[in-house]
């Protein structure tokens, strides 16, 4: 028996705020579309995301290409449009702080407004404007914005996602159970309800049990391929509460009390601007739960707009740990160790300062590389072949995800070399880029920004309104 179709939109219903969206399943129905038609309503949504990483790639090492510091993105590189020589120089017109103005700039390509505002919007927010004027669809996020970071002094040091007014589009989320309570909701108890009663409510999924059970039985829908996947997909969502919560075993006197993030969060995490210690594992043991979960809310369409960040701009971090990549130990991290130093001195942004292509830079390239291997991590999750959507394309194929930072080498004495040569990548967006190359445009980041913007059918603009838009054409498709 052939199963019949259900509603993409088809989610699992439960407690308070909880819903659960099904997996992509073969049973959905799918129009044909056309890479360049607005699909804003439908079966392919128009998404936007902003990725950015703290400190940047020093400008000489990315003509390195893939046999450098880019080497973890390799594996990706025909689903990527790597850009070169991008100008943010107009973003250090406050001269506030170039670690500050640079990430300010970065997806937005106008400089700060003080120290709580960026200059404008951000790029995902004018299209989710535009493609969606009337609002998203019930069930999807206005805009999630979240991240693994430390350094805090000014907003846009970590926040990627802004209105045209140069407020946060949406509150920045940094520990996992609220980035996971953003995604699925909570279970809500009345304070009439009996105790023995919310004992029995141990995870999110327990609320939704006998949808569960309906779609995986003998009476779903949904082929045997499909069963098993929403099985998949809601014993994955268990593990993720799990890392989240640190829930444990199966006892009758209820779920054990969730405890705190292990890293350090808020104030504590930049004590006076020192900097803290902190292990290799610690750091991407949160950070992978993180892009997890986002990738996740991506792949249910709880999530279309927003911004993801790996490190702030000018983080300040003593890293420890060996570092592995495809198998084979690559460096050691002792940044204190090895700066001789201590406090913010200590720290690994300080090896962007000392940068100098004359030598090897062997530290920088170690972080710079593990950056681009969580990266990529990320990435791959949308890339996964469980991701694949009805035109045979991958989430990440099919969505505008901009990946950029702060600076291209550091140097807070010269900031033209600074704030030119600054890394940017861009994905297809469903055929609107060209994706498969390393590009040296020699281009603004306000002319790349308002090209991606035209090539995703958005006709505002960042930047000043007397300033002629010069197109990039090299980067679309």
């Amino acid at each position: 028996m052939t199963p019949r179709s259900i509603d993409r939109r088809a989610a699992l219903k439960g407690l308070g705020t909880i819903s659960i969206a099904l997996p992509l399943l073969e049973e959905w129905s799918f129009p044909t579309l056309s890479a360049r038609s607005n699909t804003s309503n439908g079966d392919i949504p128009v998404r936007s995301f902003n990725l950015f990483f703290g400190l940047g790639i020093p400008a000489p090492l990315q003509e390195e290409g893939f046999d450098g510091v880019l080497e973890p993105l390799k594996p990706l590189k025909e689903k990527l449009l790597i850009m070169r020589h991008v100008d943010q120089v107009r973003c250090d017109q406050s001269g506030i702080n170039a670690h500050f103005d640079g990430a300010s700039g970065a997806f937005t390509a106008t400089p700060p407004q003080g120290e709580a505002k960026a200059g404008g919007a951000s790029i995902d927010q004018l299209i989710r404007r535009h493609h969606y004027p009337q609002g998203q669809p019930a069930g999807v996020a206005g805009t999630v914005v979240a991240g693994t970071f430390f350094r805090r002094s000014r907003v846009s040091r970590y926040v990627h996602s802004y209105q045209p007014d140069g407020t946060v589009a949406a509150t920045m989320m940094e520990r996992p159970r609220d980035l996971f309570d953003r995604i699925f909701g909570k279970v809500g108890f009345g304070s009439d309800q009996d105790a023995n009663q919310q004992h029995l409510k141990r995870s999110v999924l327990d609320s939704v049990v006998e949808q569960y059970k309906y779609y995986t039985g003998g009476r779903s829908p949904l082929g045997a391929s499909s069963r098993s996947k929403v099985a998949d997909h809601l014993e994955r969502i268990r593990e993720f509460e799990q890392r989240a919560f640190t829930l444990h075993g199966e006892d009758t006197a209820g779920p054990s009390r969730p405890r705190p993030s292990e890293l350090l969060h808020g104030g504590l995490a930049d004590p006076g601007g020192e900097g803290i210690d902190i292990t290799l594992e610690e750091l991407t043991t949160e950070w992978r739960l993180m892009a997890d979960l986002y990738a996740t809310a991506i792949a249910m369409d709880r999530v279309r707009f927003g911004a993801l960040t790996f490190l702030a701009a000018g983080e300040r971090i003593r890293l420890t740990g060996d570092y592995f990549y495809d198998g084979q130990k690559r460096y050691t991290f002792e940044d204190a160790r090895k700066l001789n130093a201590s406090g913010s001195q200590g720290c690994s942004h300080e090896w962007w300062h000392q940068f100098n292509e004359k030598k090897d830079n062997q530290a920088l390239r170690a972080h710079a590389h593990m950056k681009m291997r969580e990266l990529a991590y990320f990435l791959k999750q949308l890339d996964a072949p469980e991701n694949t959507e009805a035109n045979g394309k991958t989430i990440l194929e099919n969505m505008l995800l901009t990946l950029s930072t702060e600076s291209g080498d550091g140097r807070h004495n010269d900031v033209k070399r600074e704030l030119s040569g600054v890394f940017h990548a861009v994905t297809g967006a469903n055929g609107r880029f060209k994706t498969g190359q390393i590009a040296d445009l020699k281009a603004e980041g306000l002319d790349v920004y308002n090209t991606l913007l035209s090539g995703m059918g958005v006709e505002a603009q960042l930047g000043p309104s007397d300033r002629d838009y010069r197109e990039v054409s090299s980067i679309l498709a």
